[in-house]
């Protein structure tokens, strides 16, 4: 039989509904143990970050968030007296390329862009053909240096490019606006900073500035955050080390020196002018010399003072300070002559005067003016040898003066024994030789006799001063050794050999000086050179309260005609015609300038 189309249909299957609490308890229990024991490890390591890792972690995040910056090791200016510049520290930058990360303004952030379009753009600032800037890059891909030495304006034209892959480094670089005017006082600094001579050498650590490194936190916005700051981390000086030389003075003697070396061909040639009242120099020049700018050009042998180093007989500039010995002693007065017969014999050796010529009996005037050697011997003769000794020994010639000149030398004189016991030793002492001293040294002794007895300590610094002040002259001083009575004898003597004698080339109307030449026979090693001269005058100026003393050396000039009198006091009457100028000394005697003046 068959079933009708409305037959019911098929049972459904039906589900199976498991209870909650029939579910098995072991898998929430895995669960809840898995969670717990993420929770007991979560909680362990905050533990462990903030009891255990608290140093080392607050030490990571200050490195990450302080920024330390270095010391640049920039020096104090030096000024000269007037506060013109000498010495100074100037910023310069380093250029470095890398050009994997070369990228133009505009460009897209992921593009590098070849080598080729950067150097286009820097050829123009550097000043360099792109062609060598591509073959200085080569196939390196970082850290080429292109250029060293820009200059602030350079460095900001190359940083307005806005080239990515461009890194401007800064540093100081130490310039020397004078050029090589000052250069055998100041010294230099070689390329890695590093003093090589003069003041930048011997007051190195007092012309570097008060610098320390910083160390700056910053929050996350950038926020300068200064804690744990050191006392003076900000703090930053303005001093400037001030020197007594005056440049206008300096220029003129260095120009006036040259000259007169390169005509008369000789080796070298120094200047100083001293203040005898506080050993004050206005003057320190000599030549040949060096631009500390650019010293690798030059011979080191050129890095040094001569005047201040190296050993020479003075000849007859010492005799006025001989005469001064004498008198002090009494051994001589004002008033007495001496017998120069123009040759004379000690212990065997014989003395002459440099014209082979005798002058009969003269007054000590008359020997400055004809410098006689024979004279001179004749009336030191009159003062006992071993207070002669002793004398020399207390002008200290054997001793290093008392300066802040970098590199200064003591002088060499015979042991007293020697002195003593072989006449020819005090002969030549008599007239400025068998002994050596420094240009230096012959002038603080003729500062002796210029401020009334007085051994000054000569000097070219009066310290360090803020700003744009300037420091005061020093005050008079110095270790009294002689009455002013004896150095006012001495000065008139010296007045007339500028008057009458050799000296005659400084006259100037209107004013008192006193000078003395000197034509010295040149030693090496104890031996005279055979032609080798030395021509040297000093003076001292205005005789009626004198204060300036000038000496001028010129080493081994060539010529038969090379004297102190044709080849030094040229140089100095230059120098004393700027110095009457320049420290306005007003005239010693009006009526004879009215006089010259209307001649």
């Amino acid at each position: 039989m068959t079933r009708s189309a409305s037959s019911p249909s098929r049972k459904r299957p039906r589900t199976r509904v498991v209870p909650l609490a029939k579910v098995p308890t072991r898998r929430l229990w895995i669960v809840f143990l898995i969670l717990c024991t993420g929770l007991v490890g979560l909680v362990g390591r905050m533990a462990w970050l903030q009891l255990v890792q608290t140093d080392a972690l607050e030490s990571r995040a200050r490195r990450l968030q302080t920024q330390t910056s270095a010391t640049l090791g920039q020096r104090r200016p030096i000024v000269d007296r007037t506060g013109r510049l000498v010495a100074m520290d100037e910023v310069r930058f380093r250029l470095w390329a890398h050009p994997r990360y070369f990228n133009l303004p505009g460009d897209a952030p992921d593009l590098v862009r070849p080598p080729e379009d950067v150097v286009e753009l820097l050829a123009t600032p550097l000043a360099q053909p792109a062609p060598q800037l591509l073959e200085e890059l080569g196939q390196r891909r970082s850290g080429v240096k292109l250029a060293e030495g820009l200059d602030p304006e350079t460095a900001e034209r190359i940083r307005s490019l806005g080239i990515s892959g461009l890194d401007l480094e800064a540093y100081p670089q130490r310039v020397y606006p004078q050029g090589d005017l000052f250069a055998n006082v100041v010294g230099f600094l070689n390329d890695e900073r590093v003093p090589q001579a003069g003041l930048e050498q011997s007051r190195n650590g007092e012309l570097l500035r008060h610098e320390q490194s910083r160390r700056l936190r910053r929050g996350a916005d950038g926020t300068p955050l200064p804690d744990d700051l050191s006392p003076g981390a900000f703090y930053g000086d303005d001093l400037r080390l001030q020197l007594t030389l005056d440049a206008r003075l300096q220029e003129l003697a260095v120009k006036a020196l040259a000259a007169q070396v390169g005509k008369w061909k000789a080796k070298k040639g120094a200047a100083i002018v001293m203040d005898a009242t506080n050993g004050e120099l206005l003057v320190l020049a000599s030549t040949p010399t060096y631009d500390p700018n650019r010293y690798w050009r030059f011979s080191p042998a050129r890095f040094r003072e001569w005047s201040v180093q190296d050993l020479y007989e003075p000849g007859s500039t010492f005799k006025p300070i001989n005469l001064a010995l004498a008198l002090q002693e009494k051994a001589i007065s004002p008033t007495d002559r001496v017998n120069d017969v123009g040759q004379l014999t000690i212990g065997g050796w014989p003395i002459n005067n440099h014209d082979k010529e005798a002058h009969g009996l003269v007054d000590f005037a008359t020997v400055l003016q004809v410098s006689s050697n024979v004279g001179m011997v004749q009336a030191m003769r009159r003062l006992d040898n071993n207070t002669y000794w002793d004398w020399m020994n207390r002008l200290g010639i054997d001793r290093r003066p008392d300066t802040d000149l970098p590199g200064a030398v003591a002088g060499q004189l015979k042991t007293k024994e020697q002195f003593i016991t072989h006449p020819i030793e005090p002969a030549t002492t008599a007239f400025g030789q068998g002994f050596s001293l420094t240009p230096l040294k012959l002038v603080q002794l003729h500062g002796v006799l210029a401020n009334g007895g007085r051994l000054v300590s000569p000097h070219i610094t009066r310290g360090f001063r803020s700003g744009d002040a300037l420091a005061p002259a020093a005050e008079p001083g110095g270790t009294p050794l002689l009455t002013p009575e004896v150095t006012r004898t001495v000065m008139v003597w010296m007045e007339s050999v500028v008057e009458k004698g050799s000296g005659k080339g400084v006259k100037t109307p209107g004013y008192r000086i006193g000078g003395k030449t000197g034509t010295a026979q040149k030693a090496l090693n104890g031996i005279y050179l055979p032609g080798a001269k030395i021509c040297s005058f000093v003076a001292t100026l205005p005789v009626e309260d004198p204060r300036y003393v000038v000496l001028v050396v010129v080493d081994e000039p060539q010529g038969a005609h090379a004297y102190g009198s044709t080849v030094a006091v040229p140089v100095a009457k230059q120098i004393i015609d700027a110095l009457l100028i320049v420290e306005k000394i007003t005239p010693s005697k009006p009526a004879e300038l009215n006089k010259a003046m209307t001649s």
